[in-house]
């Protein structure tokens, strides 16, 4: 992974229905929705701007749309991350992260944010950089 893309997942927030995910970090926020989703794990993920290139508003938002659909057996939250200067829509699934890689590969995704109650969040690469 290059440098700045690197920098970049680092100094990203992710956040869903009030609780914000930071890579290598714990939060007791995201372990009490986990909770409310009735789950231990998840992951966030999302449908925005394949490979890290930026794509027009209209395709990123029929692309989440289409996200959405395919997780919709999943319990989920909506949310937004990323930097001030790179925020996208997100959703938290709750589901083993595995599942949700698939999900993200068919969306074209570099990584997901893995998030499990009482630990740190960890960033899963689904290609190389």
């Amino acid at each position: 992974m290059s440098g700045s893309l690197a920098a970049a997942y680092a100094a990203s927030a992710y956040e869903a229905a009030g609780a914000v995910a930071r890579v290598g970090r714990r939060s007791t926020a995201v372990d009490a929705l986990l909770r409310r989703l009735g789950a231990r794990q998840g992951s966030f993920v999302t449908a925005w701007n394949p490979f890290s290139r930026r794509m027009p508003r209209g395709w990123n938002d029929r692309m989440q749309a289409r996200l959405r659909g395919a997780a919709r057996r999943l319990p989920a939250a909506e949310g937004w991350g990323g930097t001030p200067g790179w925020r996208e829509r997100h959703l938290l699934l709750a589901a083993d992260p595995r599942r949700i890689a698939v999900l993200a590969r068919r969306f074209r995704q570099n990584a997901i944010l893995a998030v499990q109650a009482g630990r740190p969040a960890r960033l899963v690469l689904l290609r190389r950089l």
